[in-house]
């Protein structure tokens, strides 16, 4: 059984990294993975997209539209641009904290991220709202919200990965002065996701 995962952001969130420890924990169970990622304009504040693809015999490693079994986004205007490569019944998991874009801050424009959370939780799909950057705070660092969002991620049993296999991804890939309070992301990132649930 094939899952996809496609995750979105902008540069500097985490985004390839998260998108790296869901491949090595399908590859360390003995599964096939498949990734891709674009990249924006820049590597810091411009769009990412990271495509993940895990199970067997798997040819490419783009999803198609509709065939995302999940989106987790870093940024809400980011999950919303991806919303078409979201499968029916399928599930986004999203950090509310905008980051305003270039172009807002040129064009004196007010951008909250709000219309789009609003946009999301109107259009019928099964969204969890985690608050990332509140989990960062508690575990010492905001770099750490891409990792609390897998850990919700996770927890929708959508990906066909436990915690347990994204912890040991996490001691084989993180540096060892962070693997701590990834871990932690990651638990309260889950803990997260079940009490919205």
């Amino acid at each position: 059984m094939t899952k996809n995962v496609l995750l979105c952001g902008v540069g500097g969130q985490g985004t390839v990294l998260a998108s790296r420890l869901i491949a090595l924990a399908a590859m360390e169970k003995g599964m096939e993975a498949r990734g891709a990622e674009t990249i924006g304009m820049a590597q810091r504040g411009g769009s990412v997209v990271s495509h993940v693809r895990i199970g067997e015999k798997i040819y490419s490693p783009l999803i198609p539209h509709g065939g995302a079994d999940v989106i987790i986004g870093f940024e809400p205007a980011e999950a919303v641009r991806c919303l078409p490569y979201l499968k029916k019944g399928g599930c986004v998991v999203v950090s509310p904290a905008p980051i305003r874009p270039v172009t807002a801050s040129l064009t004196g424009g007010a951008y909250t991220g709000r219309e789009m959370m609003e946009y999301l939780e109107h259009a019928g799909e099964n969204l969890v709202v985690v608050d990332a950057a509140s989990i960062g705070m508690e575990c010492g660092s905001p770099k750490v919200m891409n990792v609390a969002l897998l850990g919700a991620a996770i927890a929708s049993g959508l990906i066909g990965i436990s915690l347990e296999e994204m912890e040991a991804a996490i001691e084989k890939r993180v540096p060892e002065k962070f693997k701590d309070m990834n871990m932690k992301a990651l638990k309260l990132g889950a803990a997260a996701s079940a009490m919205i649930r």
